[in-house]
């Protein structure tokens, strides 16, 4: 689960916790619903929580808040782009402070 995952990387004090999903990021709204849905480039942990984002479980952003654990979101089926996020290139959406 996120919850598990958020946790996981507190405890070995990873550097950024990825989230891989069917999009290239986080939007205002479900992106294969509407085709207005405005995509994300950055958000705050506060903005994930209070517009309820959904860029995981609000027990995971919660715990990535409280210890400073920024979260990268992107597509998975996308070729080479979590190779290119490990790279550092910006990639999907970054949840951070």
């Amino acid at each position: 689960t996120d919850t598990a995952a958020a946790l996981r990387a507190t405890e070995i004090e990873a550097q950024i916790l990825i989230k891989g999903t069917k999009v290239d990021g986080i939007y205002d709204k479900d992106p294969m619903q509407h085709t207005d849905a405005v995509k994300y480039d950055k958000v705050s942990y506060r903005e994930a929580i209070n517009k309820q984002l959904r860029v995981m479980d609000m027990t995971a952003v919660t715990l990535a808040e409280e210890n400073s654990l920024p979260i990268a979101v992107y597509d998975m089926s996308q070729e080479g782009a979590l190779i290119s996020l490990v790279k550092g290139e910006k990639v999907g959406t970054l949840v951070t402070v």
